[in-house]
């Protein structure tokens, strides 16, 4: 069997496992911090108490319930329950499943909750295997996604299925649930105490992450315990757990906040904000490759010519995450971001293209000087193309007299280079190599 068939929710949870595993809710009422989705006559609600089956897109940040809902909506409703990763499995595992749903179907008529993990993570191909049963209702589709499925999951999936948003814990919630862990039979049950103060560090710790708020008081009990002692205190969680969460969602303010920052910092030339955000955004989970096309949009926008090699660093960084991935590319992102921030700063690139594409947008787009225009192919010349085009190599300076732009635009400066950096040589040179050019 390709995909792991979980144990009914209501199955007393092995002591051995680990304790956010151990303290997964059992019912509808013990889940918090989902009042929008399971309150009376809410979508999850109405589903578990009959109403039609409809196979769903559960979408919220880590730690916020969505492999425990999907497990129990297959309790409730009777069903079979197997589980993937999207981690993990490929087209031959999800066909693998659905051919033993179908199979079950009919033989005994047993139906098939398939759980997917992480389904962003699963390509068009994969996605599109699934459609066929889902349609048929083969299997009830079950997915689960930090990322908004309207981007990451193909339209006729989401078509098909019921789009169901969980929200961020509050410390509120998270704190009821390591009250929970350490009183219930299921969790710690009782055996030991924890003060306030380490409370209050586990849910500052956890981010709204429930997973990450139980492994880490687990952490501290399992220290504790191997000192005897009876009471968790701040201490002890410090010493135990050493990483805070980054409250960071890629979807929300905090992802907009810190790439501005990101970014103004290196405008800034402050090479420490700069790497202090780029640490929050790794931390987080970002996309490296989303980290890189804003390196390589920068090089461009900010620095331009005065550093005409920060482009070429930006665009190497983005090459070796993709050929390395993560952890290491956090080194050629590093190297980008430190190249960038202590560059010299122009932004006469941006500024010179987007004069340029005012004027064509206003308009300004005459025609082709006949000299300029191509004269390869039979005819041209009797249209006069290329007729008298002059061919700067011809002349020892490389550079002469001679009408390029359209005449509505003769005389038009786009491009006005700073003193800073490389394009201080290009400020002194682009005035006499237009002096030549308009043979003034």
């Amino acid at each position: 069997m390709h995909g792991a068939e979980a144990a009914p929710a209501t199955r007393v949870a092995d002591q051995r496992a680990p304790l956010a595993v151990r303290m997964r809710p059992a019912s509808l009422d013990e889940v918090v911090g989902q009042d929008h989705l399971l309150g009376p006559g809410a979508p999850l609600r109405r589903l578990v108490e009959g109403a039609a089956p409809a196979s769903l897109l559960l979408y919220g940040p880590p730690g916020t319930g969505k492999t425990t809902l999907a497990t129990l909506v297959s309790s409730a409703i009777g069903r079979r329950f197997v589980a993937l990763s999207a981690l993990t499995a490929g087209v031959k595992e999800v066909r693998a499943v659905i051919d033993d749903a179908r199979r079950r179907l009919g033989r005994s008529g047993e139906s098939t909750v398939l759980f997917i993990d992480e389904v962003h993570r699963f390509s068009r191909t994969q996605q599109d295997a699934l459609l066929g049963a889902v349609e048929d209702r083969t299997v009830l589709l079950v997915a689960a996604t930090t990322e908004n499925p309207f981007f990451s999951v193909v339209s006729p999936l989401l078509s098909r299925s019921l789009v169901l948003q969980l929200k961020p814990l509050e410390d509120d919630h998270v704190r009821a649930l390591v009250r929970r862990a350490v009183g219930d039979e299921r969790g710690l049950g009782g055996a030991v105490t924890l003060d306030a103060d380490a409370e209050d560090h586990i849910v500052r710790l956890a981010g709204g992450d429930a997973r990450r708020a139980l492994t880490a008081l687990e952490a501290a009990a399992d220290s504790a315990g191997a000192t005897q002692a009876k009471v968790v205190d701040l201490a002890t969680v410090e010493a135990t757990v050493d990483k805070a969460a980054v409250r960071y969602d890629r979807q929300g303010d905090q992802h907009y906040d810190v790439t501005s920052a990101f970014i103004k910092s290196i405008r800034g030339s402050d090479v420490d904000a700069a790497l202090h955000y780029l640490a929050r955004m790794i931390e987080a989970g970002e996309d490296p490759r989303f980290i890189a096309r804003r390196l390589i949009v920068h090089a461009s926008e900010d620095i331009g010519m005065a550093d005409p090699t920060a482009l070429q660093t930006a665009v190497a960084a983005a090459q070796a995450v993709q050929l390395i991935g993560m952890p290491e590319g956090r080194l050629a992102l590093a190297q980008a971001t430190v190249h960038l921030a202590t560059a010299p700063k122009s932004n006469a690139v941006i500024t010179a293209i987007d004069a340029a594409m005012s004027d064509v947008r206003a308009g300004a787009a005459g025609s082709v000087p006949t000299h300029l225009r191509d004269g390869h192919y039979a005819g041209a010349k009797k249209l006069g193309n290329a007729t008298g085009y002059r061919y700067p190599h011809n002349v020892p300076e490389g550079v002469l007299a001679q009408q390029y732009p359209p005449d509505e635009l003769v005389g038009r400066d786009y491009y006005n280079p700073t003193n800073r950096g490389s394009e201080r040589a290009l400020a002194d040179r682009l005035p006499k190599l237009r002096r030549v050019i308009r043979d003034q």
